[in-house]
């Protein structure tokens, strides 16, 4: 009586299953032929979930790619600027010190001469 049971369940379940998917078919027959007979071209069926995941997934993989590589450029502007600023540094040092010694010395000769002056009585008029 067992064995009978679990027979007549197993061929209801796959008849309760065919029976579903036939309601389906109905329901999506009855669909088709309101509008006509043919789908409209504006009905788009939905991306797998799957297929959505991995364009997404690519998606991201390229803009993670290009902003390393825009990090990458803006790190070699970036040394190539600091190179520029070394060579500019090294050429600002010696004029420093000499606009410095020039300040030295404009202060010293003013601090024991005074004033110069220019003569405006000249000897050859």
């Amino acid at each position: 009586m067992v064995d009978g049971q679990s027979e007549g369940s197993g061929s209801h379940r796959g008849s309760g299953i065919e029976d579903f998917v036939s309601q389906l078919r109905g329901i999506a027959d009855r669909a088709v032929h309101s509008v006509g007979g043919v789908l409209p071209s504006s009905l788009e069926l939905p991306t797998p979930p799957g297929a959505l995941s991995a364009a997404q997934i690519r998606a991201i993989d390229r803009s993670v790619s290009a902003q390393r590589m825009q990090i990458a450029a803006v790190v070699e502007q970036l040394t190539a600027v600091d190179e520029q600023l070394s060579v500019l540094d090294g050429l600002l040092r010696p004029l420093v010190e000499w606009s410095e010694m020039w300040a030295n010395l404009e202060k010293s000769v003013i601090g024991l001469g005074g004033r110069i002056t220019r003569d405006t009585t000249s000897s050859d008029t």
